[in-house]
């Protein structure tokens, strides 16, 4: 009941928008037509979703599950494997800075230090 009362106020919010950008009315039947067939959509994609997941063998639906969801909206799919690829290059670089900073707290030296206290050794192994 809740997460049905809040799809009816984020969509009364974006009719709300959509009038005061397009000039349009939105009448209180229209607006809970809108939320409701919103929802039941989205019960039909979470079992799609549950679906994909259970047919790999898994119980975590993953970005995958999604993309093949969106597959028939090229523009939502698009737009998904965009945002997918954010939010994976910025994992990344927070992996990389969690890295950096353990391996600096732990007194070992970065990849770059490593690199110039072997070529100093091999330097000094020279002379």
């Amino acid at each position: 009941q809740r997460l049905r009362a809040a799809v009816h106020y984020t969509v009364a919010c974006l009719c709300q928008e959509v009038e005061e950008d397009k000039d349009v009315q939105f009448s209180k039947q229209s607006i809970a037509a809108i939320s409701e067939i919103t929802f039941r959509q989205c019960e039909i994609f979470a079992k799609d979703l549950e679906m994909f997941a259970r047919h790999a063998k898994r119980t975590t639906v993953t970005t995958e599950d999604v993309k093949l969801l969106a597959r028939r909206s090229n523009s939502l799919l698009k737009y998904i494997t965009q945002k997918s690829e954010e939010l994976a290059s910025s994992n990344m670089e927070l992996k990389e800075k969690k890295k950096k900073k353990s391996s600096v707290a732990k007194g070992e030296r970065t990849p770059g230090e490593k690199q110039a206290a072997v070529t100093e050794n091999e330097d000094s192994n020279m002379a």
